[in-house]
């Protein structure tokens, strides 16, 4: 008996236009990966290319050592931030498969639409702070695989 997955997306008409939208990405069995600034700066690199291709800002974007925090926004009525992260996650998948064969993107991704009423640089500090949560350092400034196309975070409180 072929068992079907249960949807749990929106119809992708709902993610274009002004969205906002958080995304979080998990490696394959919580791998430990993004621990250096060479893997950062060519997932980052990849990132903004593909948030650049759909149009989308990037608000805020943190790598974890398996995991990463993503925050979109459409800049125009065509921008698209759910085709930005698929179009990232199959081009990073690509680049593992070359390059890191034992390292993969879990099946797939959670995703959550800001709301208007939802407060934006509330969900940014909640991210910033994660490595600070993980105990990976006592405070998210010194955290370095972080970065955003639309504000300074070195300039946040």
């Amino acid at each position: 008996m072929l068992i079907r997955e249960k949807k749990h997306r929106l119809p992708p008409e709902f993610y274009r236009g002004f969205q906002t939208v958080a995304f979080t990405l998990c490696l394959k069995n919580r791998t430990t990966f993004f621990t250096t600034r060479e893997r950062f700066e060519v997932f980052e690199k990849m990132l903004l290319s593909s948030a650049q291709k759909f149009s989308c800002d990037a608000q805020i974007y943190l790598f974890m050592p398996d995991h990463c925090h993503i925050i979109l926004s459409g800049k125009e009525e065509q921008s698209d931030p759910l085709s930005a992260i698929k179009s990232f996650k199959q081009d990073t998948g690509y680049w593992l498969y070359k390059n890191v064969s034992d390292v993969h993107w879990q099946k797939d991704f959670y995703d959550h639409i800001l709301r208007k009423d939802e407060d934006l640089p509330k969900q940014i500090r909640y991210i910033l702070n994660n490595p600070v949560r993980k105990e990976i350092v006592n405070n998210w400034h010194d955290y370095p695989f972080r970065g955003s196309t639309v504000y300074n975070l070195d300039d946040w409180n």
